[in-house]
């Protein structure tokens, strides 16, 4: 494969991603928004399209992930090929952990539909189950550290070959680097508030920004070759 169609699949993954991933989001707050267990459990029977749609769509960032880290593997390994190793294996990390909710979220779906005909004569047994399958996770979705930890890395090898526009390579930088800094802070409780989102801004701005310029420009040989 050679290195310009890499770039053109890695542009594009990176803005599917970003549409999935958004998309994943909106569908499971809409099926879920209620307050209360046998309430969210109801409003999931409700969308029980939507929360198959969005199981559909973790399913595709997971290889998504996958992806992007073996193109951007191939168009980053001769600047460091320990470093492009280290930042493929981070972006496959992400791919398996974010795969792991999927099996929960299966649950409350079979729990709200198929699962409630089995409860229907003791409902405190299935609102029980519900709420221990409704209970918040970490602060931080664990994947969400492997994948700022990748971006970090591919950032910086894509900078050190000048095989993008400096400007760009520098905000996937700093991006990475404040994400990698305030997630394990936001998983600990160290960090909290409002803040917490506005750290996503500029990594959000990055892949907004690297997507159609790899789509359309590619990448440049790189300037500087590990011998």
């Amino acid at each position: 494969m050679t290195r310009t169609t890499q770039a053109r699949i890695a542009g594009v993954t990176f803005l599917f991603y970003i549409a999935a991933g958004v998309s994943d989001m909106l569908l499971m707050s809409r099926a879920t928004s209620a307050e209360g267990t046998a309430a969210r459990l109801a409003r999931v029977a409700e969308h029980a399209s939507d929360v198959r749609l969005a199981i559909l769509l973790v399913l595709l960032q997971c290889f998504s992930a996958l992806v992007l880290g073996v193109t951007l593997y191939g168009i980053t390994r001769d600047e460091d090929h320990e470093l492009a190793m280290l930042g493929l294996a981070c972006r496959v990390g992400e791919g398996v952990l974010g795969a792991i909710g999927i099996p929960k979220t299966l649950a409350i779906l079979w729990l709200a539909t198929a699962g409630a005909g089995a409860f229907s004569k003791d409902t405190g047994t299935a609102n029980t189950i519900g709420a221990f399958l409704f209970m918040p996770g970490p602060r931080v979705p664990i994947g969400a550290i492997f994948w700022t930890a990748g971006s970090a890395i591919f950032s910086y090898l894509l900078l050190r070959g000048r095989t993008i526009p400096v400007p760009i390579a520098w905000l996937g930088i700093v991006s990475s680097v404040l994400l990698l800094v305030g997630l394990p802070l936001q998983l600990v409780g160290i960090f909290t508030g409002p803040l917490t989102g506005y750290m996503w801004a500029p990594a959000l701005v990055f892949e907004l920004a690297i997507g159609p310029w790899l789509i359309i420009k590619g990448v440049a040989k790189p300037a500087i070759a590990a011998p």
